[in-house]
């Protein structure tokens, strides 16, 4: 007589039994793997590392798979979330501000900066919408993720914690300059934590060690990536992580403890850095950007001077300014959004942001979703890390916002059925 196939249970998937996580897999529908694969090629870029394969483009090919299996997919049915509006309206601000752009070939040529992350955004929160999808796809990033961390945390071990400009660089494409790498690791590295608090009581000491080293190895790569925006971001994470217990003894003492070793970890020439900063040169550049940029917006507030026209217009108008020859991107999120898009988008982008962290507050703690409640709780702490490093890099169209609010929506809504 035939033995009956076991059943898959939650259980196994929160004790990280691979073999069954991987049986539930390959059940799965053809969206779901191909917007897996989305997220795979997207943070590994296993055809950056081994050009034999770079034949191909492989994000895009499993953006249309994922695409054209939601078609045959009974499973995918419409998510609503305010989210969803303000995205469309954001996207439809961005079309107007590239007909009225000073530069409009410029806008166009960079549209797909935002309507791509509209896609994939839809994509996420309407094929991952069960508990078991999410949890799937959640290891998918958290695993690529570590990919990077650990790698580059070894690299920076080797090399004694010593100092270099160019700080840490990661796979090619969002992740490579060391700021922007930092900006992961924020984003990465409470998410972290939290799923290894949620699984400690249902793996064992060595499996539980061994998710720990994912949101270490992440600090460590912020630590050593000398990015000043990544470093002040952490230690704002640390801070709002014990903001409601933070006058008592023993959260001082520990609050107080992790700063003094990180800064005791930092190079010497990173804490020259840092109290160099507002005088060196690159720092009076960002400030004539910000400056300048806030004027941007004051004297074109409806759809800011055109998506992405930024550079142009400030060696147009503003040529003296750039110190070191021509203009770049304005190095902070809120005044690359409101050239961008001018008061209307930046209001709506503050909306954006202003859901991200509301999401989280509206997960019901009910108690057989703790471990639902931990991710989106350090899911806010993501968020601040991303508006602080935000303030000092030009990012506002990277990864990380949007694959972000993708994950919570997908989250809120697969767990509340």
């Amino acid at each position: 007589m035939a033995r009956r196939k076991q059943e898959i249970t939650d259980l196994d998937f929160y004790q990280l039994k691979a073999g069954k996580v991987w049986q539930h897999f390959k059940g799965e529908s053809f969206a779901f793997w191909m917007i897996c694969a989305y997220l795979f090629f997207e943070y590994v870029r296993p055809q950056s590392i081994v050009k034999a394969i770079d034949i191909l483009p492989w994000t895009q090919l499993a953006i249309v798979g994922a695409f054209l299996g939601c078609l045959s997919d009974k499973t995918v049915k419409w998510v609503s979330s305010p989210v969803n509006v303000l995205l469309l309206l954001y996207l439809v601000i961005i079309l107007l501000s590239s007909i009225n752009a000073y530069f409009p070939g410029v806008s166009y040529e960079n549209l797909r900066n935002y309507y791509l992350w509209v896609i994939i955004y839809f994509l996420i929160i309407n094929i991952v919408n069960t508990r078991r999808r999410f949890f799937i796809f959640l290891c998918i990033f958290l695993l690529a993720s570590f990919k990077i961390s650990l790698s580059l945390a070894i690299t920076w071990a080797q090399r004694g914690f010593s100092f270099t400009s160019w700080g840490l660089s990661g796979p090619p494409g969002f992740f490579q300059n060391s700021g922007e790498l930092a900006i992961q690791m924020l984003v990465f590295w409470p998410i972290a934590l939290a799923f290894a608090t949620a699984l400690k009581p249902y793996v064992s000491q060595w499996w539980y060690r061994a998710l720990l080293m994912m949101p270490v190895t992440a600090i460590m790569v912020i630590l050593g990536s000398s990015s000043r925006g990544g470093q002040l971001a952490l230690v704002v994470q640390l801070i709002v992580m014990s903001y409601r217990s933070i006058f008592r003894p023993k959260v001082l003492m520990t609050i107080g403890v992790s700063l003094f070793l990180i800064w005791q970890l930092l190079p010497e020439e990173q804490k020259e850095r840092f109290e160099g900063m507002g005088e060196d040169r690159t720092s009076q550049q960002r400030i004539l950007y910000f400056e300048n940029g806030v004027d941007m917006i004051k004297d074109h507030p409806f759809l800011g001077v055109g998506f992405f026209n930024f550079r142009q217009y400030f060696d147009l108008y503003y040529p003296e300014d750039a110190l070191f020859g021509r203009a770049e991107l304005p190095h902070n999120i809120f005044i690359q959004v409101g050239t961008d898009a001018g008061l209307i988008g930046l209001f709506i982008f503050s909306l954006l942001v202003f859901y991200s962290l509301r999401i989280p507050r509206s997960v019901d703690t009910c108690n057989d979703d703790e471990r639902r409640v931990g991710l989106a709780k350090y899911g806010n702490i993501s968020v601040f890390g991303f508006l602080v490093a935000g303030q000092f890099v030009t990012v506002a169209y990277y990864p990380y916002f949007w694959i972000h609010l993708s994950l919570l929506v997908a989250m809120k809504n697969s767990f509340s059925k």
